[in-house]
């Protein structure tokens, strides 16, 4: 009796071990798809106008994806969203001075799980918007 419950104890470890439950994730992510900008709808917006919806044109958006202006993350409006097209509510205090903002998309990473793997954010090339 007390052999058979060491053999089994010792099954379980083997089995345990030899499927890396003792093993941290070693895998590390890749490079996620990096998304393109190709144009802004609106292209400009005038110093202390209105807030507006930003038309965000290109390719590869993620699910998930976001959009940054001046470096604050605007969700996009689900609705909207698809592999070509975002749209971003602007308030107006982003357009409050005069002068050249940056946009960018990041596509979000996934995860790989327990044994690593999965992608990393990906960022946009910036393209500029202008505040007149």
């Amino acid at each position: 009796m007390k052999i058979a419950k060491m053999l089994i104890l010792a099954m379980v470890l083997a089995v345990g071990l030899g499927c890396g439950y003792s093993k941290k994730a070693t895998t590390p992510p890749s490079p996620g798809t990096k998304p393109t900008i190709t144009q802004l709808n609106p292209a400009s917006a005038t110093s202390g106008g209105a807030a507006f919806t930003l038309e965000v044109d290109g390719t590869s958006f993620a699910s998930g994806a976001t959009v940054s202006f001046a470096g604050v993350t605007y969700t996009p409006d689900a609705s909207t969203k698809s592999a070509t097209k975002l749209e971003a509510a602007i308030p107006a205090a982003a357009i409050m001075n005069s002068g050249t903002v940056s946009v960018t998309v990041t596509n979000p990473g996934t995860s790989g799980g327990i044994y690593g793997g999965g992608t990393l954010p990906e960022t946009s090339t910036p393209m500029n918007f202008t505040v007149n």
